[in-house]
């Protein structure tokens, strides 16, 4: 496989146990080259992925000492991958979660529209925790009224292609989406800053531990910052609608 010079596919990683190195091989299989950033592990994966990375071509590993969250982590490898010439990154997650073999359908999709935002539409499986599919209800129809609109169709699946610059820049725009509320935070912020985007259906898979499945969801703190993202970005909201309404007539026009 020849490795792309422009795309590249991001893992952040906090503690997934041995699925680690599955996705990262899982992902090589598909696309080169995979980078692996690994967020202040304890688990030993940190390691066990060095040791892949130091006889694997096309596979990079960039280590944060320090827990700071999914957001951060994949700050970090943004902005190491665009220092390095890269300019789109897709994003997927190391638990297992993300269909790898989609990989390269959605990097062709960013290829054809690179100022697009390429963003997973889930397709849940039976084994899908109820409580977990009638709360993403609720952040769903939350980010519809942030964006004035229906343009993301599923603010909480991670599983995207960013062009990185714009990704950057809504980093940037707060001080937020370190975390848990990275994925619906970043995907309104580019929207309100006029990133297009394109929703591509795709299988979303919740694995039991007996699979390795590995969640740090907290449901408590979790769901308390999520609710402080919404009061943050409806706060903002009557300052951007004037920009969102050209933004969407743009859309229109096009």
């Amino acid at each position: 496989m020849t490795p792309s010079t422009t795309h590249l596919v991001l893992i952040p990683s906090y503690n997934p146990g041995p699925r680690l190195l599955a996705t990262a091989r899982a992902a090589l299989a598909h696309w080169a080259p995979v980078w692996v950033i690994t967020d202040g592990s304890t688990d030993g994966s940190t390691a066990e992925i060095q040791t892949l990375a130091a006889t694997t071509p096309h596979l990079h590993v960039i280590v944060r000492p320090v827990n700071g969250g999914k957001g951060a982590a994949v700050l970090t490898g943004s902005t190491a991958a665009l220092a390095a010439g890269f300019t789109h990154a897709l994003v997927l997650d190391a638990d297992g979660q993300h269909p790898e073999d989609r990989i390269a359908d959605f990097m062709v999709a960013s290829v054809s529209i690179p100022a697009a935002l390429i963003i997973g539409q889930p397709i849940f499986g039976p084994e899908a925790p109820a409580v977990r599919l009638y709360g993403r209800k609720l952040s769903i129809g939350l980010v519809h009224f942030a964006t004035l609109g229906r343009v993301v169709a599923d603010p909480l699946f991670g599983f995207r292609v960013y062009p990185l610059a714009a990704l950057v820049s809504a980093f940037h725009s707060t001080g937020g989406a370190r975390r848990y509320d990275f994925d619906p935070e970043v995907a309104v912020r580019m929207v309100w800053a006029g990133t297009p985007v394109q929703n591509i259906p795709a299988t979303c898979r919740y694995l039991s531990k007996n699979e390795g499945g590995v969640s740090h969801f907290h449901y408590v703190r979790d769901n308390v910052r999520m609710i402080w993202l919404h009061l943050r970005l409806f706060s903002q909201l009557p300052f951007r609608i004037p920009g969102v309404l050209r933004h969407k007539a743009r859309r229109v026009r096009g």
